[in-house]
């Protein structure tokens, strides 16, 4: 079998060193001969036991290896962070989880290169952590495949008050809302926010086996989906089919289709980008302006609706949604099959279009993510128009500004916020806070106080469960001189998602500009120093330059 990389471990003209090698390699329990005959495989997982959407990886590598070695490969199991950004909400720890998408591709990228692999097997089931996977696949251009983890099941499922809704705003009280935020399970969070966002682009990408995104992280149908997985990188090192093969320009704008139509999460905004920009391409946001019109949300997946993932997998999954789609896809875009996606929808069937909607009754008439600019985000600005209210696509409203996630939070302790707010909180950019942290807390505890009309303005983010007028990743950030930094508590704001405009109203801004005095947060000693300095900006994926 072919070792286009590994067989680099037995080059005997290295004399002593050669057999220093074969020591170590005899050291780990592998047979040299067999070693010198079949390919080595690096199996990155991401399993950890402080992360409900990791805690099962475990098991899944192991089915991976199995199918490595039925195919005649030698399989060789490393590790990465797996962050969860639930557990990092509101408080500190936010600010150290998108930083590690750029750690957790150098981790992969750099243990591959020194150990030398001939083809890598991608485990991941959450935010950051399968968008630096792939970052890091793009990098190696090494034959590469994403096992996702899958989703897991809400509380809500297993309650007799279950209506068919996994949506919160469907139950009364608060133990039923909680159910619907309550895992009764291993795996990613049910709703469409990053993590299932992500997995479903894998496969939209090409880059994960075709129907296996969406399999339930507790469904049997995950541990064969492994197995088959292992096998077929051992085909792919053989059939030299390397991921820049698969992950061309035309794979991602099929990324951006189906994102649109799923309602993805806003942070795709931050993440394609950020791939994009390890392939040597550019995907402006501009992108997702030029297509959102055109592309119907055809989802209804929580937050924007009722359902949840597994729905979305009983209904067919993401290769039924792509189906539908097909008329807007490029379908001969390669998968890690070796064959063309058109084939991969060919098997695709849709079992409930009340979930998956046609293209001629969708759930909305336009695609999830929308950029807005204007004078107060030049560079752009993002906003998830799936899950605002219809009332709610024009919002104009007065400034209540704050430098700091946490400061956002006191005032509603102080119950000082007030309906038709526009909260603006600032300086929690890349290199504001540092670190982007989201501010789902924020949109938590609007929803908690029971005010209906008020919006949020930040240069953070928001997790993809956020709902309502919320416009976050405002660019250029406050602490690379935004015009976000000129903004006065009792200011006008006007958010207009239709028209895709986000405006500070009746101010001179340059003139504002020059009396502002940047706030700069203090910054541990360690990595985020070097993150601070060489982040980018939110509009160019946040990348480290």
């Amino acid at each position: 079998m072919k070792k286009p990389k590994s067989g680099q471990y037995f080059d005997f003209r290295d004399g002593l060193i050669s057999m220093l090698r074969m020591s170590l390699i005899k050291a780990t329990g592998t047979d040299v001969g067999e070693a010198m005959q079949k390919p080595f495989i690096a199996v990155v997982n991401s399993h950890t036991d402080l992360n409900p959407g990791h805690m099962h990886l475990r098991a899944l590598a192991e089915r991976v290896k199995e199918g490595v070695i039925a195919a005649g490969g030698l399989p060789y199991e490393f590790n990465v962070p797996a962050p969860c950004d639930g557990m990092a909400e509101g408080h500190e720890g936010m600010r150290f989880i998108l930083p590690q998408r750029e750690l957790i591709a150098n981790i992969v990228e750099t243990h591959v290169r020194s150990m030398i692999f001939d083809g890598i097997v991608l485990i991941a089931s959450c935010d950051k952590i399968i968008p630096g996977m792939l970052m890091a696949a793009a990098r190696l251009d090494l034959p590469a495949i994403m096992l996702t983890g899958g989703a897991n099941a809400w509380q809500v499922r297993t309650s007799p008050e279950y209506k068919g809704s996994v949506d919160f705003k469907d139950y009364a009280g608060t133990p039923q809302a909680l159910s619907c935020c309550t895992a009764a399970s291993c795996g990613a969070c049910e709703v469409m926010g990053t993590a299932n966002t992500f997995q479903c682009l894998a496969e939209a990408m090409g880059l994960a086996l075709p129907g296996t995104a969406n399999i339930p992280a507790f469904h049997t149908a995950k541990l064969t989906a492994a197995r088959e997985t292992g096998k077929r990188i051992v085909g792919m090192v053989e059939e030299e089919l390397t991921a820049r093969k698969i992950l061309t320009r035309e794979a991602l704008m099929n990324a951006v289709v189906v994102d649109l139509a799923i309602g993805g999460s806003t942070n795709s905004t931050l993440h394609l980008p950020a791939l994009a920009h390890e392939l040597d391409m550019e995907l402006p946001l501009s992108v997702f302006n030029d297509l959102n019109k055109r592309i119907p949300t055809l989802l209804s997946i929580s937050p924007n609706g009722p359902h949840g993932i597994i729905d979305l997998f009983n209904a067919g999954g993401v290769g039924a949604v792509m189906k539908v789609l097909a008329d807007d896809l490029n379908t001969d875009c390669l998968t890690v099959t070796g064959k063309p996606l058109r084939d991969s929808i060919a098997q695709a069937e849709i079992l409930d279009a009340s979930v998956i909607r046609p293209k001629s009754a969708p759930y909305l008439p336009e695609g999830g993510t929308v950029i807005l600019y204007g004078n107060l985000a030049p560079d752009g600005a993002v906003v998830k128009q799936s899950a605002v209210a219809p009332d709610q696509l024009v919002f104009v409203g007065r400034a209540r500004v704050f430098n700091r996630e946490k400061e956002a939070l006191l005032a509603f302790d102080a119950n000082t916020i007030r309906e038709n707010d526009v909260l603006v909180i600032r300086y929690e950019g890349p290199k504001g806070a540092p670190g982007m942290p989201e501010t789902l807390a924020v949109t938590m505890a609007v929803a908690h106080c029971g005010l209906k009309r008020v919006a949020l303005v930040t240069d953070g983010r928001f997790s993809g469960a956020s709902e309502g007028p919320c416009v976050g990743h405002v660019s250029p950030e406050a602490a690379a001189g935004g015009p976000i930094a000129a903004v006065q508590d009792g200011d006008e704001i006007e958010i207009d998602i239709p028209n895709r405009t986000l405006s500070l109203l009746n101010v001179d801004i340059a003139a504002r500009m020059k009396d502002v005095v940047p706030v700069q947060h203090e910054i541990p000693a360690g990595f985020m120093r070097q993150y601070a300095k060489y982040v980018t900006s939110a509009a160019r994926g946040a990348v480290m330059e």
